[in-house]
C-alpha cells in the first residue's frame, strides 16, 4: 500500500501542477480550456485516492495527527506532495 500511496502522491503532484501553472493560464489567457477538461477529473480522482491512501497508511508509518494533518494539508499546495514523498515517505 506505500507503494501505491507514493505513485499516488507523485501523479496527483504533477497533475495539479500541470492543471495550476499551465491549464489554468491556458483557459484565461489563451481562451482554451482544453487541458483544464483533460486533467480536472484524473486529477479530481488522484486527490481523493491521495486523502483516502494518506489516512488508510497512516496507522501503518505511526503518524501521530499532527503528521497526518501536514500530509493532507500537502496535497493543496503546489509541490506540497513532493515534500511528503522526500520528508515522510
Amino acid at each position: 500500500m506505500l507503494k501505491t500511496f507514493k505513485i499516488v502522491s507523485l501523479l496527483e503532484g504533477v497533475s495539479y501542477i500541470l492543471l495550476l501553472f499551465v491549464g489554468v493560464p491556458l483557459k484565461y489567457i489563451g481562451d482554451n480550456d482544453v487541458l483544464v477538461k483533460l486533467l480536472g477529473m484524473p486529477h479530481g480522482i488522484l486527490f481523493v485516492a491521495y486523502v483516502i491512501l494518506a489516512l488508510a497508511i497512516r496507522s501503518l508509518l505511526d503518524w501521530d495527527l499532527k503528521t497526518t494533518f501536514i500530509v493532507l494539508i500537502a496535497s493543496i499546495l503546489p509541490f506540497g506532495t513532493f515534500y511528503i514523498n522526500k520528508k515522510y515517505l
